[in-house]
């Protein structure tokens, strides 16, 4: 009988805490993330799934907790080890984050010109393959000021994945775009993770991308997991909460009188 394959946890994170000064951010997070799926970390406004995003990059230091990136823990790391776990994976950013002054190709050849010794012309064979994949072939030499929105979106793609990274994680792909290059951009995510057995962490706040793109879904509200599981499960979920975040149903809160007097005369 033929064993099954057991399916590694490439991300871990266990009972973390955040805070912005006084202000608590993310409230006793667990989550594990599997090899080789996607999964979708959405949530409204101010839901914690940015600052939940930034501290598995590293970049926000959490008040407590821990996050494994490929059984390694990442907290606590000085510079240099936090450094070289970040060159297994690529990151896109929600608005791009391309250098307006540097071309496609000088952008996308940015992360080799930074961790490795390659020759120009290995460079540029790679930047070509990527461009390829993102389907952007021919576009190396134009400047920023002359893509649209999603055209941005797909060479950040293209940086991000320029090392083949084992993990690669996305602000907001869909953000600013019209449906249909939206949908273009779902189905080149997915078939990233077809063809490279790429990990994918996606944040996001549309719900017709999620659904499109998720293994699994991990909703958050006010800086807690509301459920973790597959679209189906997210979809039945009877979770008021959840339920009201797929519906778009505004939350009904009642304010207690004596609070909100406080909370105006800055006397609580």
């Amino acid at each position: 009988m033929e064993k099954k394959k057991t399916i590694s946890e490439v991300i871990k994170v266990r009972d973390l805490v955040s805070h912005y000064g006084e202000r608590q951010i993310l409230n006793d997070i667990n989550l594990t993330i599997k090899q080789g799926e996607v999964m979708v970390i959405m949530g409204g406004s101010g839901s914690g799934k940015t600052t939940l995003l930034r501290t598995m990059l590293g970049l926000n230091t959490p008040t407590n907790g821990d996050i494994e990136l490929m059984n390694k823990s990442i907290i606590g790391l000085s510079t240099p080890e936090l450094y070289k776990i970040r060159q297994q994976f690529g990151v896109s950013f929600q608005g791009g984050a391309l250098f307006s002054s540097m071309s496609v190709r000088e952008n996308i050849q940015l992360p080799l010109n930074e961790h490795t010794r390659l020759d120009q012309k290995t460079m540029d064979i790679m930047c070509r393959l990527k461009l390829e994949v993102v389907n952007l072939s021919g576009f190396e030499n134009l400047m920023p000021a002359e893509l649209s929105g999603g055209m941005l979106k797909r060479v950040a793609l293209a940086r991000a994945i320029i090392m083949d990274p084992k993990l690669l994680f996305f602000d907001e792909p869909s953000a600013g775009l019209d449906p249909v290059v939206s949908a273009e951009l779902d189905e080149l995510i997915v078939k990233l993770k077809n063809a490279m057995n790429m990990t994918i962490i996606v944040v996001t706040h549309e719900l017709e991308s999620a659904f499109r793109i998720a293994d699994r879904i991990t909703v958050l509200d006010q800086g807690s997991v509301l459920i973790t599981g597959t679209v189906d499960e997210v979809k039945n979920c009877e979770n008021e909460r959840v339920q009201n975040l797929l519906n778009r149903r505004p939350r009904n809160e009642n304010v207690d009188a004596d609070e909100y007097l406080k909370r105006l005369t800055g006397s609580m």
